[in-house]
């Protein structure tokens, strides 16, 4: 416990100072499957708290396409020209097969990669819900103790990742582009009503027109929908990602809605909120992994699998008699 309790000392006096080395080493314990990482990435996160939680929280997401990696090298690009520290946190999806991953979104972001005052961190989603890696929430904080005032978590744009990501940031911003078809088809109740703001990528050239459109098509499916916020009404804007035009503005929107929030204590009760639903995502993981690593348990599990299968028992039977042996 000692040896422990030093090693997350040493790794948070770095983080404290900055050193890329020593967070991105942090990070790697806390991706670690290893009861002895696992349990020293915990003493390091509860050591660091103190000097989490006063970054700007910023997520995005966007079907395939949309221009997710290219829009965060523009305005990670803008932000650090403006004296901040910018920390990208992107989800790549993971093999359902294999666990394995293309970690390629670090290639679509140039500039950020060179940048000194820019962290990015690819992560598999190792199959957890939404492609958000299991440890995101972890990974934040030490961004934060690290001195890095915005955090962006890119999600893969699939499945329930976005509601994921908007359960852990401040602002969330969901792209979209014009002219791939019924751009009506491509904005969902569930993510628009999770939006903080809708921007319509790529209206530079001859697609200007047809970003103008979409985004007036937008504006018109909000007005049928509730807000996610009684005090913000969910701006619709167009950029382009490759020339920069607008990016000021989305960040300019990023600012506003920030005060506004702090103003009326909803970002400080949605970061409250944040944090249980956390442990109670942490409480799930762990009862998962318990399932899979203790050999009664998984004894009976592969027993009630093969009789659900066969049809002779019924699955919220199997689910009772497991919950059992947990205690549960």
């Amino acid at each position: 416990m000692t040896t422990r309790r030093e090693n997350s000392s040493t790794l948070a006096a770095g983080i404290r100072a900055g050193d890329r080395a020593s967070l991105a080493r942090a990070i790697t314990l806390i991706e670690s499957k290893r009861a002895d990482h696992r349990a020293t990435a915990h003493l390091l996160v509860q050591e660091l708290l103190p000097q989490s939680g006063h970054a700007v929280r910023l997520g995005i997401t966007g079907a395939p396409g949309a221009g997710k990696s290219t829009t965060i090298d523009a305005l990670g690009t803008y932000l650090t020209e403006h004296g901040h520290k910018v920390a990208v946190l992107a989800v790549d999806p993971s093999s359902s097969r294999t666990g394995g991953s293309i970690l390629g979104d670090k290639t679509r972001m140039a500039r950020l990669a060179i940048d000194p005052n820019a962290f990015i961190r690819p992560s598999p989603s190792s199959g957890t819900l939404g492609g958000v890696a299991a440890k995101t929430r972890e990974t934040m904080l030490l961004c934060e103790a690290a001195g890095y005032d915005v955090l962006i978590v890119e999600t893969v744009g699939v499945g329930q990742s976005e509601t994921a990501v908007a359960d852990m940031t401040d602002f969330f911003l969901v792209l979209m582009v014009a002219g791939a078809g019924d751009e009506l088809q491509g904005i969902k109740k569930g993510i628009v009503e999770l939006a903080d703001m809708i921007a319509v990528n790529k209206a530079d050239g001859d697609n200007i027109a047809r970003a103008n459109v979409a985004a007036a098509d937008y504006r018109g499916a909000l007005h049928i929908l509730s807000p996610r916020s009684p005090t913000w009404t969910v701006p619709v804007a167009t950029y382009s990602a490759l020339t920069g035009k607008g990016i000021a503005e989305l960040w300019a929107a990023v600012l506003d809605h920030k005060d506004k929030m702090e103003a009326t204590g909803e970002r400080a009760a949605r970061r409250r909120d944040q944090q249980v639903k956390w442990m109670w995502t942490l409480l799930e993981e762990r009862l998962t992994a318990r399932l899979r690593s203790d050999p009664a348990v998984r004894a009976k599990v592969r027993v009630a699998e093969a009789a659900v299968a066969a049809g002779t028992l019924a699955p919220t039977l199997a689910v009772e008699e497991i919950a059992a042996l947990l205690g549960a």
